[in-house]
């Protein structure tokens, strides 16, 4: 049998996979091949430390809980077209220099489209 802190790894890992949507504690306890009583154990422990959470939910007319990681992994999804990753002043750049992010044409315009396409999903929503 593996050890309680090698499940809780498993456990963390597996919420954390299935991301904002979380994961249904029966379930967790099934893909883990443990009890019922194990699965309470772990996600009690989890969220005692800070790291999931959990909210009450009706499931098949059982209740249950749903697990929720408190954190979800970084990507770089966001700042992929930056225009400083490739900036050819970036060597150069800095607030006591003349090339800086305050005066960036190239980064002023990537903000601004971001702020309207956020603004424009927000109103497709």
């Amino acid at each position: 049998m593996p050890r309680r802190t090698d499940l809780e790894q498993k456990a963390l890992r597996f919420i954390i996979n299935n991301g904002s949507q979380g994961v249904l504690q029966s379930e967790l306890w099934r893909k883990l091949g443990g009890s019922s009583r194990e699965g309470s154990r772990i996600a009690l422990k989890l969220e005692g430390k800070g790291l999931i959470r959990r909210e009450k939910e009706l499931c098949s007319g059982r209740w249950t809980y749903r697990l929720y990681p408190k954190r979800l992994p970084v990507s770089i999804d966001s700042i992929v077209d930056c225009p400083c990753l490739m900036c050819p002043e970036g060597s150069r750049c800095g607030s006591s220099s003349n090339i800086s992010p305050q005066n960036c044409e190239k980064l002023t315009e990537w903000l601004l489209f971001l702020a309207e396409n956020e603004c424009s999903e927000l109103g497709d929503s």
